[in-house]
């Protein structure tokens, strides 16, 4: 059975840093194009990141500068360095990872920013 797991979420002030993971277990392939959305109490999700396994990578731009994504292929996971991370930044964060057949997500992982 494929299971998504996103972990490293928690508490931290303005200006700290969190490193989420994403981990794809149970598939045979291999990722294509993984993403991180959030959503934010009370607003819309929101696109943080997208990585394509041609290497492109497309940041929300609220993001930009600040977060970065790293893949591990070979592991089918991927880590999201958050850095001067903002109240704004708040939101339960969720993992997306495609292979060519399928698209899966996890429970997400709650990140809370304060002033």
């Amino acid at each position: 059975q494929e299971q998504v797991v996103e972990s490293g979420g928690g508490s931290v002030q303005a200006g700290g840093s969190l490193r989420l993971s994403c981990a794809l277990s149970g598939s045979a392939a291999s990722i294509v194009a993984i993403a991180w959305y959030r959503e934010p109490p009370g607003r819309q999700r929101e696109t943080v990141v997208i990585s394509w396994s041609d290497g492109r990578i497309q940041y929300g731009d609220s993001v930009k500068g600040r977060f970065t994504i790293y893949r591990d292929n070979t592991k089918n996971a991927a880590y999201l360095q958050m850095n001067d991370l903002k109240p704004e930044d708040t939101a339960m964060y969720f993992c997306n990872p495609n292979t060519p057949n399928a698209s899966y997500w996890g429970q997400g992982t709650q990140v809370t920013v304060s002033s």
